[in-house]
């Protein structure tokens, strides 16, 4: 046997066209005729024969590409734009009323949650000790890209309360509608709140005979209506949110306020790192009480215009803060001025960011946000704006692993006109507005901590230190030295939510009273006890549709007293059920 061999070294035919020769030479072979055709008479001429032969092809060449760049770099996605938002890490009906635990967070740095898609429809029903019912019912559409629309109705009431039953009854009701309205780019929309709450002043002196519940009633009635607009492409030159509104607040006596205001924030893009921007805020209130103020007009216009750069690893705004203010009581300027500095540095890139910088403006300062933070205000209040001077911040910002933020910030501030709550002399269960007739000093520590595992568990902490240096005032009246929460959330298997909330205040001070003749004469400061406030809640899914819920407030059961002379209600426990639809 004979090997016929191909050598690709000495044929320069590629790989391809050799495997299609050696192919073609063995079908030749296969179609060699091996007897003579019939009907053919002349006998064939001998041909030459193909001996008995091996074909091997060898292939010595090999087809190298040359190696791909490898790219290990992970895709970064731009970051969503920050927007200001006010941060609620609460259930919206955790809390029962009269409980008066608003911690004076200065500074929300943490991102809000992501929001969950709206369950369209649900009403909840519950009852508790204490003669308490509870109601809710939000009816809002389901998301879509052009319009979005709701009302949300909520009650709570209890019968009875911690002093004397009926005599600290409470009741809260509200409504609020909205609707928004998506045009392109931009979004406009409505809101319209209204409520009214009932509460008593049961903060009388015990020793004495028990007053009638009907006199020593207090109702508030208030309603605000509010239209906007704003910019919702983050990529535009120029980004806005306007706002005009409306607020009315009256009380069970002769005391009203009607508030105008307008609001708006713009920023002009120079180029990629620049911007100028301004915030601008005006409010003109007519204020009706009684006593020697009566009927007045309150003015206040503020704005800050500032100029933006932001760098890889620096940001830095430079701008100032004009603001007026009729208000002034103490005889304060009615114009003040402050610088608007901001030095941002990021030390490791999305991980830590330290910052620096100068401050200062006029808080507006209206019945409609007081009532809301003591509802036991006396009449005759000379309501004024407080003015915060030349104030000195630095703080860091740090997500120093998936899931954890860590954020800090200490203030120093100059403040005028800041207002403290006091008792009365004549009717120590009211609490009178005091101002100090000097400056106020403030050293403001404020902290946060937020962990969130997926969308199982989340749990957070915020805390305050404030120092208050006085002049004319001896105390910091009601307003505690040191304030801290814990909350937390916990999605134990799709059907079971546990939340909880905890708090935890300093003792404040207030003051009582004795008679000497026809005067009350201050007899000595009185600290009320540091407040432990535990409260837990549990949401059980029978069906998608269906779920029942307990919820309970003060379980520590301390009957703390937020203002001197108020405890609040023990063990406070609802439960109820819960359709959505």
């Amino acid at each position: 046997m004979k090997l016929l061999l191909i050598n690709r070294s000495s044929v320069n035919l590629s790989s391809r066209q050799g495997l299609k020769a050696g192919l073609l030479l063995a079908g030749l072979v296969l179609a060699l005729p091996v007897a003579a055709q019939p009907g053919r008479t002349t006998p064939p001429k001998p041909r030459g024969k193909i001996e008995e032969a091996e074909i091997e092809i060898v292939k010595e060449r090999v087809n190298q590409l040359p190696e791909a760049t490898r790219n290990f770099d992970k895709i970064r996605l731009p970051a969503p734009p920050q927007t200001e938002r006010k941060v609620t890490y609460t259930f919206p009906d955790f809390r029962l009323p009269a409980d008066r635990l608003n911690p004076s967070v200065r500074v929300l740095t943490i991102r809000q949650e992501e929001p969950a898609p709206l369950m369209g429809k649900y009403v909840k029903v519950g009852i508790g000790n204490y003669g308490t019912f509870f109601g809710r019912a939000h009816l809002h559409s389901t998301r879509t890209s052009d319009l979005a629309y709701g009302v949300d109705l909520r009650h709570v009431n209890s019968l009875n309360g911690p002093v004397d039953a009926k005599n600290s009854a409470v009741s809260e009701s509200s409504a609020t509608l909205m609707g928004e309205k998506y045009l392109g780019s931009t979004a406009v929309g409505a809101t319209v709140d209204l409520g009214h709450e009932r509460y008593k002043f049961y903060g009388y002196d015990r020793s004495k005979p028990q007053p009638e519940a009907g006199s020593i009633g207090q109702a508030f009635s208030r309603g605000a209506v509010k239209a906007y607009a704003h910019n919702r492409d983050p990529q535009q030159q120029l980004q806005y949110d306007a706002g005009l509104g409306f607020k009315y607040w009256k009380d069970n006596f002769v005391a009203s306020e009607s508030n105008f205001t307008i609001n708006g924030k713009a920023g002009y893009a120079l180029g990629e790192t620049s911007r100028v921007t301004l915030a601008a805020d005006a409010s003109f209130i007519a204020d009706k009480d009684s006593g020697r103020l009566g009927s007045r007009t309150r003015s206040f216009v503020q704005g800050t215009p500032a100029y933006e750069l932001t760098g890889k690893r620096i940001s830095v705004m430079l701008g100032a803060t004009i603001g007026y203010s009729s208000d002034t009581i103490n005889n304060v300027s009615p114009v003040l001025f402050n610088p608007a500095v901001r030095v941002g540095y990021t030390l490791v890139p999305e991980k830590f960011t330290v910052y620096a910088g100068l401050g200062g403006a006029i808080q507006r300062v209206t019945r409609y946000d007081l009532s809301t933070e003591n509802p036991w205000l006396n009449q005759g209040l000379q309501v004024g704006d407080t003015r915060r001077g030349p104030t000195v911040y630095g703080g860091f910002n740090s997500t120093p692993v998936r899931g954890l933020e860590l954020n800090a910030r200490a203030t120093y501030s100059r403040d005028k006109n800041l207002y403290f709550y006091l008792n009365n002399p004549v009717n120590p269960a009211k609490f009178d507005l005091v101002y100090d007739r000097e400056t106020t000093q403030l050293l403001n520590v404020h902290g946060e901590l937020l962990y969130t595992s997926a969308e199982k568990f989340r749990l957070g902490t915020r805390l305050d230190y404030n120092m208050y240096t006085l002049g004319s005032l001896a105390k910091p009246f009601h307003r505690p030295e040191f304030q801290s929460s814990v909350f937390g959330t916990y999605n134990a298997f799709d059907k079971l939510l546990l939340g909880v909330e905890a708090y935890f205040y300093s003792a404040s001070y207030g003051i009582s009273y004795t008679s000497n003749g026809d005067k009350s004469v201050p007899d000595f400061y009185r600290a009320t006890n540091a407040i432990y406030d535990l409260n837990l809640r549990a949401d059980y899914r029978i069906t998608p549709n269906l779920s029942i819920f307990v919820m309970g407030n003060n379980l520590a059961n301390q009957q703390y007293q937020r203002f001197y002379r108020y405890p609040v209600k023990g063990i406070n426990v609802i439960g109820g059920a819960s359709y959505s639809f």
